[in-house]
């Protein structure tokens, strides 16, 4: 293991450090077999959008976290916050106290299946990693990710990446065009054990995208060829899944709608960022109780 550091200057002259994240969309996931253990193995593409929660950390002589935003009330009474395993484990992987003021900006829906948890843990990594001036091997920072959440390590990277596994076997994904998505989430929290517990049937091939789509069209006609393996069983345990998918379908200019992860927030994907824009207006108004956000895909 490989960890450096250096000394901090006093914390009256360190600023705040801002870490983004983002939403992550899985474009397809297909369930190709289990483990021993009872994991599931995954193929998906994941894409990340440009909306999400922040991460601002401090020097302190202690650690703290602070939750705020629009949708902060969800997360209490959850117990330990994947923030506060993300400091304490990169500072015992470090040897160094784990002192730090932290603030989450929480603006992604919990239980929502496009990571926010996940993501929030990634970023702690990378903040804190710039706070505490540490600069460990890339094993060891995935090693920490992973020991935090499936989907921690595809956070950290927070690029488009096939992803394999249990969510620890990642790579590249092929080169994507530019596109908007509309999020949509019905404010119903959806247990990933109990989505993956109704899934039924075979095990689908693993088909990850091996030529590079030319346009958000193009990319969606790839798309329709895969499938996410855990939207029946999610739309058993919650209909409005079911609802949320209609609806976004029925916008002008939607490419493919589809759930993300293990839901319940589905996706519009569009040409452009306005497109996507001028959906999600159009779903808020039809639709007021439902979380709606537009946003382009991040390359």
């Amino acid at each position: 293991m490989t960890m450096t550091s250096s000394c901090k200057p006093a914390a009256d002259v360190v600023p705040a450090m801002d870490d983004f994240a983002p939403a992550k969309v899985n474009l397809y996931l297909q369930v190709v077999g289990r483990r021993p253990d009872g994991y599931h193995l995954l193929d998906s593409l994941v894409v990340f959008a440009g909306v999400g929660d922040t991460i601002r950390v401090r020097p302190s002589d202690r650690l703290s976290l602070a939750i705020e935003g629009p949708t902060a009330a969800a997360l209490s009474g959850m117990g330990d916050n994947v923030v506060l395993k993300a400091a304490e484990r990169l500072a015992e992987a470090a040897g160094i106290p784990a002192h730090a003021d932290i603030v989450l900006e929480k603006r992604l829906p919990v239980a929502a299946g496009i990571g926010g948890g996940s993501a929030d843990g990634a970023a702690t990594l990378r903040a804190l990693c710039r706070l505490w001036n540490l600069s460990p091997d890339a094993g060891v920072l995935s090693s920490i990710a992973l020991s935090l959440g499936a989907d921690v390590p595809v956070c950290l990277g927070g690029r488009p990446t096939q992803m394999g596994g249990i969510g620890e076997i990642l790579a590249p994904a092929v080169p994507l065009p530019s596109a908007g998505l509309v999020l949509v989430n019905p404010r119903v929290g959806l247990s990933t054990p109990a989505v993956f517990k109704a899934r039924s049937g075979n095990f689908s091939p693993v088909a990850p995208l091996d030529e590079a789509p030319a346009t958000a069209s193009d990319l969606a006609r790839m798309l329709r060829d895969r499938r996410n393996d855990l939207m029946a069983p999610a739309i058993s345990l919650a209909p409005v899944v079911a609802e949320m998918l209609s609806a976004i379908d029925a916008t002008p200019g939607c490419l493919l709608a589809r759930m993300s992860g293990s839901g319940a927030t589905c996706f519009g994907l569009f040409a452009d960022e306005a497109s996507a824009g001028a959906a999600a207006r159009a779903l808020t108004q039809d639709h007021p109780g439902w979380w709606i956000a537009a946003a382009p895909v991040l390359s």
